[in-house]
């Protein structure tokens, strides 16, 4: 039960369920998922301990907002993570990845228009995809950490549709890997995440308190 809820509340977050300011009340959360305060206030803590949540004195938890110096810092990082896993991807991927791949970048060209927590999820799984087909555990690790934080930015920002080159960046980057191209797959990665960076720190910046 403790990591069913654990599990639930942390897709919640990482979906945009909970969203980024969104303070989280344990007597709320135990009348929606129908559970005692034990296993919440666990997850709770858990969750506080992922980077998720941050905890405030007397006033309970939140789901953590992000500044625009860690949103720096974390595309940073992504690029060169993101151009690593492609690369490798290129390399490494079976048949089976290409189909999930192909499976993958579908159904976010399929995502309802507007609907942006579902193309969020979408997106974000398109990636994790590419990481998979790389077949490096040290890299999944590193990324499953990252992908925690690019969920707060992507939800803080809603940045998803404020590009009209995302489908192409994407076919692009497909393309590569598909091609067994390692260098142009890790350029169309780093490229991509590039132009998200750029737009997500304007909007933090537009919105800074």
């Amino acid at each position: 039960m403790r990591d069913e809820v654990y599990e639930h509340l942390r897709r919640a977050v990482l979906d945009g369920e909970l969203v980024p300011g969104e303070r989280l009340g344990e007597a709320e959360l135990c009348e929606r998922l129908g559970v005692s305060r034990t296993p919440i206030r666990e997850a709770l803590m858990r969750l506080t301990q992922d980077g998720l949540l941050v905890a405030e004195a007397n006033k309970g938890v939140r789901v953590r907002r992000v500044s625009a110096a860690e949103a720096q810092g974390a595309y940073v990082v992504r690029e060169e993570l993101d151009g690593l896993g492609a690369a490798l991807a290129a390399t490494a991927h079976t048949p089976a990845d290409a189909e999930a791949l192909r499976g993958a970048l579908a159904a976010l060209g399929a995502a309802t228009p507007g609907d942006y927590r579902e193309q969020t999820r979408l997106d974000l799984a398109f990636h994790r995809a590419i990481t998979q087909a790389s077949h490096n555990a040290a890299l999944a690790d590193l990324a499953r950490d990252l992908e925690q934080r690019v969920a707060l930015i992507k939800h803080q920002t809603r940045t998803y549709n404020a590009h009209p080159g995302t489908g192409a960046q994407h076919a692009a980057l497909l393309d590569a890997i598909l091609a067994r191209d390692a260098l142009s797959a890790r350029e169309a990665a780093r490229a991509h995440v590039r132009t998200f960076a750029a737009l997500v720190l304007r909007d933090l910046g537009e919105h800074h308190d």
